[in-house]
C-alpha cells in the first residue's frame, strides 16, 4: 500500500480533545486506587486526591500555554526541540513513547483480565493469546482507518464509562446521604498518623496521561484556543469525579482499605451482583477508551520524530487514502502485542514514573525560554510572571523524592536505549544526505 508524507487532517475540535484528556486521565486505575488510599491516607483520602490535582495543576497548565504556541503534531517533541535543541526534543518525545506504550500494553491485559470476570477461559492458554492480539489489532484498525472513525469510537466509550461512574457516583450519595459528608478537620492531614507521601505517589497514577491530547495537535482545528480549555476542563471534571468515587467508597465499605477490587465491592455492596456487573461493564468501556486514545495519540509522536530526522522517514509516511500515520500507528501495535505476550509489565511500569515526571519538567523548564520568542496575542499566556512553571518544577523534584531507585534505574536504561537510536537514525540521515549536519 502506498504511503506519502502529506499533513495530516484537522479533524479535532475541542470537544475531541476534551475525550483525548479525559481517557488519557481515566484508565482502570480509579477502579483499583480508593482501596490503597483509605490504606495509606485513611479518611483523609479524599483531600489527597485534590492535593494531586492541585500538584498537577501547574505543569497541566505550562503545557497549554506551549500547546498554544505550536500548530503542528508532537507536542513534548516539539516543545524540547524548539527549547533545547533536537537531541533534548527526541528524549522527551522518547520518554513519552516509552511511557504510554508501557501503560498500554499493561492496560490491555487488565482488560483482558476483566473481560476474565464474564469468561474465566480468556485468562488461559490460546484464548489470551488470541484475546489480546484481537484487542490490538482492532485498535490499531480503528485508528488506521482514519481520526474521524477513532474519535467516534472514543466518543461512544466515553459515554458508556462516564455513565457508569457517574451513576454510581448519583445512586449512591442518594442512598448514603449524610455519610458521606467527611467529620475529620483537613487543617490536621499532614499532622496525621498517616502515610501522605505514600498516598501522593499513588493517586499520582491517576492524575498522568494528559499529555497525550497535546500530541496530535496537528490535527486540530484550533489548537491555540481548544488546547488549554480542554487541558483544563478535563483536570477539574476528573478531579471532582474522583472526590466523589472516594467519598462513596469510604462511606459504603466501612473495610475498603483491604479490598482489591474496591469499587465492585461498593456496587456489590449497594447494588447486588448486578451491579458489579454493570460496573464491570464500565471497567471495561474505561480501559478500552483509555487504550484507544492512547493509540491515537502516542503513534503521532514517532511520526513527529520521523518529521523532524530523530526517527526514520518510515515512521512519517501518511496513508494516502485515510491520511493516518499508518506505519506508526502499526510499529506502535506491533511493539504492544509483543509486550503483553512477552513482557514483565512490573518492572517496566515502575520506569513510566520517573519518565513522566522528566517529561513534565522538560516541559515546564520550557516555558521560560519559548515564551519571549513565540508568544503572541493570539497565545495562552499564563498569569504571574514564570511562577506557574516554577512550582510545576517543584512539584516534579517532590513527587520524584517520592520514588524507588529501581524505577530510576529502569528509566535510564530507556533513556540509553533512545539515546543509541537517536544517533543511529542521525547516521542514517548523514549517510544519505552527507550535507546533514544536525
Amino acid at each position: 500500500m502506498a504511503m506519502t508524507t502529506t499533513a495530516l487532517p484537522r479533524h479535532l475540535g475541542l470537544l475531541g480533545l476534551w475525550l483525548l484528556v479525559v481517557n488519557g486521565l481515566i484508565g482502570a486505575g480509579i477502579f483499583g486506587l480508593p482501596g490503597g488510599a483509605a490504606k495509606l491516607a485513611g479518611e483523609y483520602s479524599p483531600l489527597i486526591y485534590l492535593f494531586c490535582a492541585l500538584l498537577i495543576l501547574p505543569i497541566l497548565l505550562s503545557m497549554a500555554e506551549l500547546a498554544s504556541y505550536f500548530s503542528g503534531s508532537g507536542g513534548p517533541v516539539r516543545y524540547g526541540t524548539a527549547a533545547f535543541g533536537p537531541f533534548i526534543g527526541f528524549q522527551a518525545g522518547w520518554l513519552y513513547y516509552i511511557a504510554r506504550l508501557v501503560s498500554f500494553a499493561a492496560n490491555t491485559v487488565l482488560l483482558v483480565d476483566s473481560i476474565g470476570y464474564f469468561w474465566p477461559a480468556a485468562t488461559q492458554g490460546i484464548n489470551r493469546i488470541l484475546l489480546l492480539t484481537t484487542v490490538i489489532a482492532s485498535l490499531t484498525l480503528i485508528n488506521v482507518l482514519g481520526s474521524v472513525r477513532a474519535m467516534r469510537s472514543l466518543a461512544l466509550l466515553t459515554l458508556l464509562k462516564f455513565t457508569v461512574l457517574l451513576l454510581l457516583v448519583i445512586s449512591a450519595a442518594a442512598m448514603l446521604g449524610s455519610q458521606l459528608i467527611p467529620t475529620f478537620n483537613p487543617l490536621t492531614v499532614f499532622n496525621s498518623p498517616y502515610d501522605i507521601g505514600g498516598a501522593t505517589l499513588l493517586l499520582i497514577y491517576a492524575f498522568v496521561g494528559f499529555e497525550s491530547v497535546v500530541v496530535p495537535a496537528g490535527e486540530a482545528k484550533n489548537p491555540a484556543r481548544d488546547m488549554p480549555r480542554a487541558l483544563i476542563l478535563g483536570l477539574l471534571l476528573v478531579t471532582l469525579l474522583y472526590i466523589g468515587i472516594q467519598l462513596v467508597s469510604i462511606a459504603a465499605v466501612p473495610d475498603i482499605a483491604t479490598s482489591s477490587s474496591p469499587l465492585l465491592d461498593v456496587a456489590a455492596t449497594l447494588f447486588g451482583p448486578v451491579g458489579a456487573l454493570v460496573l464491570m461493564l464500565g471497567v471495561v468501556a474505561s480501559v478500552a477508551a483509555n487504550l484507544l486514545g492512547a493509540i491515537f495519540s502516542t503513534p503521532r509522536a514517532s511520526f513527529a520524530l520521523a518529521e523532524d530526522g530523530s526517527l526514520p522517514r518510515w515512521f512519517a509516511a501518511v496513508q494516502p487514502r485515510f491520511l493516518t500515520p499508518a506505519n506508526s500507528i502499526v510499529f506502535f501495535g506491533v511493539l504492544a502485542l509483543i509486550l503483553t505476550l512477552y513482557g514483565s509489565f512490573l518492572w517496566l511500569a515502575a520506569a513510566t514514573v520517573v519518565s513522566r515526571l522528566l517529561l513534565y519538567g522538560l516541559t515546564c523548564a520550557a516555558v521560560p525560554v519559548l515564551r519571549p520568542k513565540l508568544a503572541n496575542k493570539s497565545s495562552f499566556i499564563l498569569p504571574l510572571g514564570y511562577t506557574v512553571p516554577a512550582l510545576g518544577i517543584t512539584a516534579c523534584i517532590w513527587l520524584a523524592l517520592q520514588v524507588s531507585m529501581s524505577s530510576v534505574l529502569a528509566t535510564a536504561l530507556f533513556v540509553l536505549l533512545g539515546t543509541a537510536l537517536y544517533f543511529v537514525a542521525r547516521w542514517q540521515a548523514r549517510a544519505t544526505n552527507p550535507s546533514t549536519k544536525r
